[in-house]
Order: structure tokens, then sequence, then C-alpha cells
């Protein structure tokens, strides 16, 4: 375009108003993208707010869904963006649409761990401070996200289990109710009084306040082993006594053995000379 054409009263008028809609578009695109992230704010910090109020939805499923919902929010923001520079935006969902796919074949096993996640949040088989065996792992729940699940073993190893082989495998809480049965296995002489041995483990389980009145401490003759009477004892105590009382009852029943002069059989040998 030459100067002559374009000092153009017509030329100049077309000019003037391609870059007066090129100006509004600019403002439009900005106003609309501020306003999206207004918009997206709030909406994130009401589904937060909400969770936070609310009892019966955990905060890491609230926080997932608060996250959703402001990228949600923002997505339709660019899309409306790239709008008003005349961007195609059918052709560009269609884009992002088969993108989506594609990363998700390409991350089918982190999806799987988050679905897996979800559904650990929101159906709680186990919450945070609980002792669980979980994909052949045991320990106390340490933290749950939306990929991982963290436990601390009894010796203080820090274990990450991922979601998908939680959900997917067999889950055992033992804290999940208020009390626990103590199962106990005493072994006796054949020559030893079995009625003043249950008598005497009965009352040495009775006299620990730990241990439950109601179910009564049980005792009963398991088996006759080989060189022993096998003596099996349930007692039921609060769930976070188990192992106190587990360890003490096997203390105090051996030290009222002794004192009863019940005998715990254990093998022996005999050295049998040969004859030349």
């Amino acid at each position: 375009m030459n100067p002559e054409e374009l000092l153009n009263p017509e030329t100049l008028a077309v000019l003037m108003q391609r870059a007066l809609d090129a100006g509004t578009n600019l403002v439009l695109a900005v106003l609309i993208l501020i306003a999206g992230l207004i918009v997206a704010g709030i909406v994130r910090k009401a589904i937060v707010n909400a969770v936070f109020k609310s009892e019966r939805i955990d905060d890491t499923l609230g926080s997932f869904f608060a996250s959703l919902a402001y990228w949600g929010v923002m997505i339709v923001v660019l899309i409306a963006v790239l709008a008003r520079f005349g961007v195609e935006t059918t052709s560009l969902v269609a884009t992002l649409g088969a993108a989506t796919l594609a990363i998700g074949l390409a991350l089918q096993g982190t999806l799987s761990n988050l679905a897996a996640g979800v559904m650990i949040v929101l159906f709680r088989p186990y919450g945070l401070g609980d002792w669980v065996e979980v994909a052949g792992q045991s320990g106390a729940v340490k933290d749950i996200n939306l990929f991982t699940t963290v436990l601390a073993t009894g010796d203080n190893r820090k274990v990450i289990v991922p979601n998908g082989q939680t959900w997917g495998a067999v889950i055992t809480n033992y804290s999940a109710n208020e009390t626990r049965r103590v199962d106990l296995g005493f072994s006796i002489d054949y020559g030893d009084d079995i009625d003043k041995a249950m008598d005497v483990i009965k009352t040495v389980l009775e006299a620990d306040a730990r241990v439950l009145k109601d179910p009564a401490v049980f005792t009963a003759v398991q088996a006759h082993g080989a060189s022993s009477v096998d003596l099996v004892v349930r007692a039921w105590c609060a769930t976070g006594d188990y192992w106190g009382v587990y360890f003490d009852a096997m203390k105090a029943v051996k030290e009222a053995f002794d004192q009863n002069g019940i005998s715990i059989p254990y093998p022996h040998q005999v050295n049998i000379a040969r004859k030349a």
C-alpha cells in the first residue's frame, strides 16, 4: 500500500475501525479474564467453606472438588477470551478433547490412583491415625491424598501406598471399632489341674482394669498337644489398650503360674548312650 492509498479517507476509516475493533476486543478480553478469575476464586472459596462447615464431607475431597470447579470455570473463560480474537473455538474444544484423551491413556495408572483416592475419601474405610493393613503393608495412617496413602510402621518407617492398590485389595482397619478381642494361648503340663490353671488365668485378667467385664473373660481347652494341654483365652478391651493388655497378660499369667505351682512344658532332650 503506497502513501497515497494510506492517506485515502476510506482507507483511514477502515484502518481506524480495525484498530478500534482490536482495541475493543482486547479490552473485553481483559475484562472477561479478570471477571473469570474473580468468579473462579469465589466458586472455589464457596466450595471450600461449605466443605469445612459440613461434617459429612471430607476436607480432602472438598479441596479436590474446589480445584476442579476453579479450573472448569477458567477453561470456559479462556475459550471466551480466545473467541474475542476470532479463534475458532469449536476446533479448539475438539483439540482439547483429543489431547485430554491422549493424556488420559498415557496416565492410566495415575488416573486409577486418583479415582481410588476419591473413593477412599468419600467412603472412608480408614482415617488419619487408624492402624490399618493395606496392600500387604501395615501401619498408622499419617496422610490420605488423592493419589497415595502414607503409613508409619511400628518401627516408624514411612510407607507410601498408591491408592489404586489400596482400594483394589482387602483393607483391614484395626482401629475402626471401639473394642477388640485379645486372644491368648497358654500351655500346661498334663499333670497340672486344668480347672485351677483356668481360674488363675481368669483371676489375672479380671484384675486388669483395662479388661472389660462384658463380654466376660473366656477360657477353654483348645487342644491336647504332644507334651502339653493347650488353653485358649479370650478377653475384650478398648482398642487402644490391646497391646498393653496382651503383653502384660503374658507376663502376669507366667508369674501367677509359678506362684500356684503350675508348670509350662518346654522341650527336653534325653541323651541315650549307645552300647559298644
